[in-house]
């Protein structure tokens, strides 16, 4: 089946997503990929934190008679080192397209309108800034977009449709790997040699930002190194 390239209403997206939600349930990830990319062609991308680049090999892989699957980065100008360097990896070694979007300020203008370390004393405020609202703007010439998300990450991610409709804006959501477990990820990556976040062997279970990101403790769930000691359970982009 070739890409299918046209122009959806709002109310023809969501019925896709919400009959592909049903029918691809119990899909592998290759086959809801390989669905997308039929479905939406140019108009798909796969967005990735570069924590591990699992979806987007598996992107990758699915077949397109048009160019690669786009693959979308926010660089928020306070990722580690050593995620910036698995994103050129992943641009350096796969067949698909990195476009890496940036925040409207750098962290430098950031500090002189709002005052220095914002993630400290607002975390939402700088995730919306550096976050959100860049991906809103990214992601205004697509349809359709896939996460990395995982039903077993954590109890704000259990009920994660493998496709639903993102009301906020107002595209179809994909999440190939929805029913994943960690087990299932590490299999993956181990049997396709798949590139991996250095610091996911560093004590690290879950990589974001910089400032707000730790090493996890033996028993905790794999997002307690995020925004640790505060109520912040996710960055926004996700709901």
């Amino acid at each position: 089946m070739t890409a299918i390239q046209q122009d959806r209403t709002t109310r023809d997206l969501k019925s896709i997503a919400e009959q592909a939600g049903r029918d691809l349930e119990d899909a592998s990830a290759p086959e809801i990929l390989q669905w997308a990319v039929d479905t939406f062609g140019g108009k798909f991308c796969v967005t990735s934190s570069m924590e591990d680049a699992v979806v987007a090999h598996l992107a990758s892989r699915a077949r397109t008679a048009g160019a690669p699957v786009d693959v979308v980065f926010l660089d928020t100008g306070y990722h580690f080192p050593e995620t910036i360097g698995t994103r050129d990896a992943v641009e350096a070694v796969m067949d698909v397209n990195v476009i890496t979007l940036t925040p409207r300020q750098t962290v430098a203008e950031q500090d002189a309108e709002y005052g220095p370390a914002l993630h400290d004393r607002d975390p939402d405020l700088c995730c919306a800034l550096r976050k959100v609202k860049p991906l809103e703007e990214g992601l205004t010439s697509y349809d359709a977009w896939a996460t990395g998300l995982r039903r077993d990450e954590s109890p704000t991610r259990a009920n994660t449709p493998v496709v639903g409709w993102d009301e906020k804006r107002q595209k179809v959501k994909i999440a190939p790997i929805a029913r994943w477990t960690q087990d299932d990820v590490d299999a993956y990556v181990a049997e396709h040699g798949v590139l991996t976040n250095p610091l996911l062997t560093d004590g690290y279970a879950s990589v974001g930002c910089a400032p707000c990101t730790r090493r996890v403790l033996e028993g905790e769930d794999a997002r307690a190194g995020r925004w640790a000691g505060r109520s912040k359970t996710e960055c926004g982009l996700h709901g």
